[in-house]
């Protein structure tokens, strides 16, 4: 299919990438232009120079913006001049209302939106390795499964429109809870002096094995946060969480609460472009002797 996609930051520009050596992109917008030039030229795509140039190109049209306004900016911008049949498919990560409105604008002018986010970092963006998690029509997903197939190593559909953002909703929250381990625990051996290369080796073949430790605990533990994923990103997915959650019920989820007050300190410290293992550094401090 005819892909476009809208917003090249490091997850963006690398599903373009993988999706040109799949012959399936047509063109790529983005605001700052030169970063545009640059995915097309690697890419030997076309730029759109607004949203609805792009819309007017494409069969399909991926967005990978950042907040919940910035999604229905575009689909707003989009939605007169895209054809009927139109796929639409959003890998940001907003809350499932704004998917629910996403997809309640584009059925008024026969089109289609589905709900994508995905999971895997920059890492799994740039090897087309992606989790991808789905609301929507089930039929459309086929559609475009197989040009999805290029960024995203596994597609589960799930529900209804606003159901993929809401199993990302549960990974975000089982990845602080997961960031708030590992870092803590990582604290804790370097403040007993443990030789934590050989901790990592060993604890990471166990019960306690998971991505995380594998993938940063060495990284984390020697100073080093490059994302990844930032810190300052999750910090605002878990608002959109804790915004699920109020919609539920007034009970506050301890997790996401304690995890939001972690990063807006280290954010307050200029650290909120960092990968999310920075949290390290806080729970470093509090460990350390008197």
């Amino acid at each position: 299919m005819k892909t476009g996609v809208i917003g090249l930051g490091a997850m963006g520009a690398s599903m373009a990438k993988n999706l040109a050596k799949a012959d399936h992109l047509q063109t790529v917008y983005n605001r700052t232009l030169s970063t545009a030039e640059s995915v097309a030229k690697e890419c030997t795509c076309t730029i759109s120079m607004t949203p609805n140039d792009l819309a007017k190109q494409c069969e399909l049209i991926i967005l990978c913006v950042s907040r919940d306004e910035d999604v229905l900016e575009m689909v707003n911008a989009i939605k007169n001049d895209i054809d009927a049949d139109t796929i639409v498919v959003d890998t940001s990560t907003v809350s499932s209302e704004t998917a629910q409105q996403a997809s309640e604008l584009l059925k008024e002018v026969n089109a289609h939106f589905l709900d994508c986010p995905v999971s895997g970092g920059t890492e799994g963006a740039k090897h087309g390795t992606l989790a991808m998690m789905v609301g929507g029509d089930e039929e459309i997903l086929e559609k475009a499964r197989p040009t999805l197939g290029a960024i995203a190593g596994n597609i589960v559909y799930i529900g209804a429109s606003g159901f993929g953002q809401a199993t990302k909703a549960v990974n975000q929250i089982m990845a602080a809870g997961i960031n708030q381990a590992v870092t803590e625990a990582l604290a804790f051996g370097k403040a007993m002096n443990l030789p934590m290369d050989r901790v990592v080796d060993i604890v990471s073949t166990g019960a306690a094995s998971n991505w995380f430790l594998e993938h940063r605990g060495k990284s984390m533990l020697a100073g080093t946060y490059a994302p990844g994923f930032k810190l300052g990103l999750h910090h605002k997915d878990l608002t959109i969480c804790q915004s699920m959650t109020k919609s539920i019920n007034d009970n506050a989820l301890p997790i996401i609460e304690m995890t939001l007050l972690h990063y807006q300190q280290l954010m307050d410290e200029g650290y909120a472009d960092e990968d999310i293992s920075a949290l390290f550094r806080l729970k470093s401090r509090q460990l350390e002797k008197n």
